[in-house]
């Protein structure tokens, strides 16, 4: 049995971020991996999302084109050598992560971790102990309990498309589902959205869904909401045949796709050997330092079922380090103004609390600014999207609590307005800050 000061349980981005900072601070770290380095991030999420965006967002970009005197004539997508380039620059990745902890002197094992008890871990017959165990296994998608599900595809199935299918209808309204559908629209298909409730991002501040929904009709997607798929058959022409619960739509598509969740990958670590609680879903609870309720076992990312974003687990899993290994028993993350966005078609890029929950808190303390205008980029385009910003105040000082913002380039606009905010900026800030003109993000800093 081997023995180290640390072993990292899940090889994505948290798990490599805490392994390579313990490193560093001189803890001899063991990291196992049961799939590619990288985790959702780099191989079924942010990463190759991001690439798909990029391209459906020039393809908007060339729709703009003919107003600026740009003569397009002719243009063509091919979906399959955009995957070949995706899938080269994700392995790269791969590549990449396993070099950095080959740095690090973070030793790497391929394989699956179950436990032992709480301080051994087994994988493939040979046993390996520490001080401190950190799990960052992360999660996978939901596929529902139904009769023919599994003629689905998952969120991760997505990735795996080695042509783009002509129509899709996409089941769930969380954000997963809305980047996958403004994707799919814009690149070709013909989209449906399936909704069990009534609106999309149900989270997220009232403005900015009910501006997105608005938009993604605009565009043509069909949006369904309040009903479930009944059932689902294949017929002989490789179609889907989808019949949905409210008796009334029969949708016939190439590709059904399920974006209604992921679960914890927990199940199979055998935490029963630990004593280790967990939630119903699988989710491990901890303090707000990352503790478990087994002393010396850990849990950063997705698994503890707190702002499932990669930065996040990153963040979470260096203050954890700093605090195992380099003498900063105080280090945690904070997990309040952590800015996020959906990229969506325009994005939507928010940070603190929407207006419902300020209100329903303050009452009356709460003052809301905001504006709704048509970026200059449109002024030569027969449409004319509406970008929207809404800033939250509270209190005389008018303190920013939220800030929630729809419209092209919000995605980029917001990292610096959240280090503001996060400084505990007021309305006045924004004011006494002078505007750069012409720029959307000059909105920010007039609002009246």
């Amino acid at each position: 049995m081997s023995d180290y000061d640390y072993i990292v349980i899940g090889g994505g981005s948290g798990g490599v971020a805490t392994a390579r900072r313990a490193a560093e601070y001189g803890a001899r770290v063991l990291l196992i991996e049961s799939a590619r380095l990288g985790g959702t991030c780099v191989n079924v999420g942010c990463v190759p999302k991001k690439i798909m965006w990029t391209a459906s967002d020039i393809i908007h970009t060339m729709e703009q084109a003919q107003g600026y005197g740009i003569g397009i004539n002719e243009w063509t997508f091919d979906w399959g050598k955009l995957k070949q380039a995706r899938d080269a620059y994700v392995k790269n990745l791969n590549s990449v992560y396993a070099r950095l902890l080959d740095s690090s002197d973070v030793d790497v094992i391929h394989g699956f971790a179950r436990f032992v008890d709480h301080k051994t871990i087994e994988v493939d017959g040979t046993k390996y102990s520490a001080e401190h165990i950190t799990i960052a296994t992360g999660g996978y998608p939901t596929i529902p309990d139904i009769s023919g599900a599994e003629l689905g595809i998952s969120s991760d199935g997505f990735f795996e498309l080695e042509e783009r299918p002509d129509r899709v209808a996409i089941v769930g309204s969380g954000y997963i589902a809305v980047e996958i559908a403004c994707m799919f629209n814009a690149l070709g298909s013909e989209v449906t959205m399936l909704l069990r409730k009534q609106h999309l991002l149900r989270p997220f501040d009232v403005s900015m869904r009910e501006a997105l929904t608005e938009h993604m009709l605009e565009q043509g997607i069909n949006i369904i909401p309040n009903t479930e798929i009944a059932s689902i058959q294949q017929l002989d022409d490789d179609c889907l045949e989808l019949q949905c619960s409210n008796h009334e739509t029969i949708l016939y598509v190439d590709t059904l796709l399920w974006a209604i969740g992921r679960q914890p990958a927990t199940d199979k670590l055998n935490l029963e050997a630990t004593g280790i609680k967990t939630e119903t879903n699988g989710s491990i609870p901890t303090d707000a330092f990352q503790n478990c309720n087994v002393p010396g076992i850990y849990a950063i990312g997705d698994i503890t079922g707190q702002a499932q974003l990669t930065p996040v687990a990153i963040a979470a899993g260096r203050k954890l380090a700093a605090r195992l290994f380099d003498h900063q028993p105080e280090s945690k993350l904070d997990y309040h103004d952590i800015p996020t966005v959906v990229f969506s078609h325009p994005p939507i890029a928010t940070i603190g609390i929407t207006e419902d929950e300020a209100r329903e808190t303050y009452g009356d303390a709460v003052k809301i600014y905001q504006t709704r205008f048509t970026p200059m980029y449109y002024a030569f385009s027969s449409e004319k999207p509406k970008t929207i910003m809404k800033l939250i105040c509270m209190g005389r000082e008018e303190k920013i609590i939220g800030c929630h913002m729809i419209g092209m380039h919000v995605d980029e606009m917001l990292q610096g307005f959240a280090v503001a905010i996060k400084m505990s900026a007021t309305k006045q800030d924004f004011d006494r800050t002078v505007a750069i003109h012409p720029t959307s993000s000059e909105e920010l800093v007039t609002l009246r």
